[in-house]
Order: structure tokens, then sequence, then C-alpha cells
């Protein structure tokens, strides 16, 4: 099958520490190449890929010190990958929602000539900044969405979604995967007392909540995150809620880590907690963490009880008492259980099968309309697995 990978082109792919969406593309990207299929990935040409690449940037735009309300060259990257698509021949085109700048695939690609499908690795309302201002723009977009079938990453995600715009069209919900090989596992009883928590600073992620818990079990804790620094809600709320109780011994911050370090700490960590704030659409640090075989406890919101076997590969609390009691049970947990449910449920190879139907289901039923003239799509990179060339 001929796939066309459309990023965003904000973070590289892989990511160098957070980037969730980038993580999971580029795990794609690399089964389905594997799996045998011509994959192209239309991403800046600072990626790593196994697929044939193809770039109209140079550098992933948070690496040029872009901030994320400023999309013109995110509409440029989308634009001009869409145009080179319309101009040779794909199977399938696979785009990807995850910031307000991707709103621009539901008109660039309602007149696609080849089928199209989106994953929607957000919510809605996309119309938003990082100091929490919402508009009303998502409701202009709607009018484009009717054609481009979308993906769910979990079920609680597709039902928020569908109750808040019946609308939209799904054509079906795929877990997040990762290549196993990559997350090599702990399947020893953990001699360390520390637990860990990783992911963005800002309230939902529940970083604050991760440092009481660990103060109430009087265990010791690690941070491993990042701070989003172009939000000044979710700097204030670093400084005011995070940064106090760092002591560097019983809560420590490591700051923004590699793969292979977050993979170190979570295999010798007892376990990671997730003491989310909000309906998370999915968490890919909670798959990561059992593919080395930690287990996860977690609030039981958004995807995280589609996620966590309940006292098999980690606990889902209701409330902070519970977190801390379950803190204390957590060496109960068999961390070799815990890879193989990863193994079983969320490997890339799982991932990479159920996106392969779901591209077979739109190629046989979806409805484009018609082809619209381009002009120049030339790439100003172009990037395969041998050399880079300039146009």
């Amino acid at each position: 099958m001929k796939i066309a990978q459309v990023a965003p082109p904000w973070i590289a792919i892989p990511p160098q520490s957070y980037g969730s969406t980038e993580n999971v593309i580029y795990h794609l990207v690399e089964e389905l190449v594997e799996l045998g299929h011509e994959v192209t990935l239309f991403a800046p040409a600072d990626a790593r890929t196994s697929a044939k690449q193809v770039s109209f940037i140079p550098r992933s735009l948070i690496t040029e010190g872009v901030p994320w309300q400023a999309n013109l060259k995110a509409y440029y990257h989308l634009h001009k990958s869409l145009e080179y698509i319309s101009e040779h021949d794909f199977d399938i085109v696979h785009t990807h929602l995850s910031s307000s700048s991707d709103m621009y695939i539901f008109p660039l690609t309602s007149t696609l000539p080849t089928p199209h499908v989106s994953t929607l690795h957000g919510y809605f309302p996309f119309d938003r900044t990082l100091d929490n201002w919402t508009g009303d723009a998502d409701g202009y977009f709607m009018e484009w969405a009717r054609y481009v079938p979308l993906v769910a990453i979990s079920e609680c995600a597709r039902t928020q979604v569908s109750r808040l715009i019946p609308s939209v069209t799904f054509a079906g919900t795929v877990h997040h995967g990762i290549q196993m090989q990559h997350y090599t596992a702990n399947l020893e009883a953990c001699n360390d007392d520390a637990f860990i928590w990783l992911g963005r600073f800002t309230y939902e992620k529940g970083a604050h909540l991760a440092i009481e818990a660990a103060r109430n079990a009087g265990v010791p804790l690690i941070l491993a995150g990042i701070k989003e620094q172009q939000s000044r809600d979710a700097m204030e709320y670093y400084r005011h809620l995070v940064e106090p109780y760092i002591d560097g011994d019983r809560v420590r911050y490591l700051g923004p880590v590699t793969m292979q370090h977050k993979v170190t700490l979570l295999q010798q960590a007892r376990a990671l907690l997730n003491p989310i704030e909000w309906d998370e659409p999915f968490g890919i640090e909670m798959i990561e963490a059992m593919a080395t075989g930690c287990p996860v406890i977690s609030f039981a919101r958004g995807a995280a009880p589609e996620i966590i076997a309940h006292g098999k590969t980690g606990f889902l609390a209701n409330n902070m008492l519970e977190m801390t009691d379950y803190m204390h049970q957590v060496d109960r947990i068999d961390r070799q259980t815990v890879r193989a449910h990863a193994e079983r449920s969320f490997a890339a190879r799982v991932m990479a099968a159920k996106y392969l139907d779901i591209y077979s289901h739109v190629i046989a039923t979806q409805m484009t309309g018609p082809q619209t003239p381009s002009r120049d799509t030339r790439p100003l990179v172009q990037v395969n697995s041998e050399n880079i060339l300039s146009a």
C-alpha cells in the first residue's frame, strides 16, 4: 500500500524529549515500513525515518523558536504537502490533528481526490491559546469536517467528541502503540523506593498531585517533564504548585529527558504516578511505563481505564486517599504481567494492523470531492533514507 503520512510540523520526529503525537507517528511509520508498505512521511527535514521523506521546511517549528500561535509556516507545510500528494499516486493519506494549526487539514483535504483519514489526538475546541483563551472558529471549520473520516485514540475520546459534535464521522478507534524493542523491561522486583511522574507541567497533568501523593506515602518522587515556557498560566502553575516542593532529595526534578534516560528511569521506578485532572484522550507515558514493566497508578479518568488493567498492571484511583493506598500496594504487581499486557495491547504492530484495516475500509468506501488544480509542488527540501537534496 502507498501511504502518505502528514505530520504536524511543530516537534521533530521522533521527539527529542516530550512529544506524544510525534512519538506515535514515528512508531506507526516505522512499523508500516517494516511490514513492507511504501510510506512517505511529510515532515520538517530534521525528522529521522526509515520511510521516504518529503519536507518543505528545514526544521521543526519549536526547534526554530516559533511560538504556537504563529502558524503561517505550519499552514505552508500542510498546504504544500497536500498539493504534492494531489499530484502523486497514493492509496491513502493519513493526517494528524493535535493543535489549532492542524485544523487547516479540514479545508485542505475537502477536495483531495485521494482517500484520506485523520487521527484526532486531542479534543475540540482547537481554537484556543495556551493561556486558555477560547474562540468559536471550530464551528466554521465543521463545514469541511464531513470530508475527513476521523480516528479516535480511545473510546473515551470518541464518545466525548461525538457528544460535542455529532456531525463528525469516525472511521474507528485505535489505541496508541510503541515499538517494544525500544523499551527494555525490568522484570524483577524494584529495589528503588522512588516513584516517577512524566509529562508537561500543566495543572491538568497533575504534577502537584503526584508530589502530594508522594509526601503522603512517605516516598521519594522523580519529576521529568517539560515546562511550558510560552504559557503564562503553565509557568505560574509550576512556580506556585510544583517548584516550592522540589528539594533535590525527596522530590527531584530532572528536566526534559531523552528517550533512553526515560526508559532507564521507568525501569528503576516502583510505579508511574498519573494523577490527571482532565479526561485525557490517551496518555502515551502510561504505555511507555508498562512496556518497561513499570506499573501505573492513575486517576480513573479519560482513557486510563482503557489502558490500565486494575490490580494487574497498576491501579485506578478515584481520589488522593486511594492513590496513596495503592502506592503502598504496588509492589504486589508482577512486572512481567505488566510488560506482557503492553506487548499484547499496545505494541506498534497491533496499532499498525488496526490502521491498515481502517485504511482498507476508507479506500473502499470514502467519497471524495473533485480535484483542485495546483501549481508548483516541488519541495524546498526532499529527503529519503539515502540523502538530502535541495531544490
